[in-house]
This record gives structure tokens, sequence and C-alpha cells, in this order.
């Protein structure tokens, strides 16, 4: 409920950095709740997609290209405007698995070590897109490798399937 508080202007609107209004291919960019904005040391931003059916990387096939480069260029470019952080200076990634399932893409200063930034969850949206731009049905094709903490409610789950 937070994301669409947001994406319907309910809650935080005067926190909006940036935001595309198209339904198909726009987002918003937030700062996280995690950054206090008061130092770009540890720069964090989330931008959240408007279109509501796509809940994580699982779901993106190439027909989500556009909206994705949207997301990239111009949240590079409205961070760079705002913030004086270029992109060179940026690590923009997606989760998988999610903390929420709204598909959102996080922008972080690349010199700070943001929980779940390591290689074992963050997949950069770069490379996401070149993924589907090659093949449309990448992520719904490969195996995702993805750590558990032990009390996480999935981890039980895979335990009781004797996958673990």
């Amino acid at each position: 409920q937070w994301v669409y508080n947001i994406l319907e202007k309910k809650a935080e609107a005067d926190r909006i950095i940036h935001e595309n209004p198209d339904p198909s291919n726009g987002f918003v960019l937030v700062p996280d709740l995690k950054w206090n904005q008061n130092q770009l040391d540890d720069l964090y931003l989330i931008a959240l997609v408007h279109r509501r059916e796509i809940k994580s990387l699982r779901d993106l096939t190439a027909e989500h290209l556009p909206l994705l480069r949207n997301v990239l260029q111009e949240g590079k470019e409205a961070i760079v405007k705002r913030f004086g952080v270029p992109g060179s200076q940026l690590r923009i990634y997606l989760h998988y698995q999610p903390s929420y399932y709204h598909l959102h893409v996080h922008f972080t200063a690349l010199g700070y070590d943001a929980p779940g930034s390591s290689v074992e969850r963050a997949h950069l949206l770069a490379d996401v897109i070149d993924n589907l731009a090659m093949d449309s049905m990448y992520y719904q094709k490969r195996a995702l490798t993805f750590p558990l903490r032990a009390d996480e409610p999935l981890f039980k789950k895979f335990q009781e399937a004797g996958k673990v």
C-alpha cells in the first residue's frame, strides 16, 4: 500500500525527485527512507514504476525495455540535476528476491555499500536491459541464485520441500 500511496500522491508527494507520468513507461523517483538526504556518500533513491502488474525481475520481457530504459536514463538525469552525482558514480539495480513485489529500481552511490547491493541479490539495470534485448524471455528461463536468511519464511518453505 505504501508504494500505491506514493504513486497516487497520497503520501510522500513532497519527496518526489522526478516523475514520468506515462502509465506504461513512467515511474516516480523518491529518496529511500534509509537515506536522510544530508550527505551524498550514502545516496539512495528508489524508482517505483507506475505499472502494477510487474512484480519482480521474473516478470520482465523485451516488452518492458522502453520502461527500463526510461528508468535508467531519466533516473540518472534527475539525480545529476538535483544532487550533482553523475551516472558513472551510481549503482543502479533490482533485487531478486525483492523486499516487496512491485517493480522498483535502486539508485545508490557507487561507494556506498548498501544492504542488498552485493552480487548475490543485486542485478544491474544495464545488464537486465542487455539480457532482455538478447532474449525477451531471459528472466523466465534463467536460474537465479539468491541468498536467504534462516529466519525467512521462504527459506522454511524450501526446507519443507527438501530443497535445502
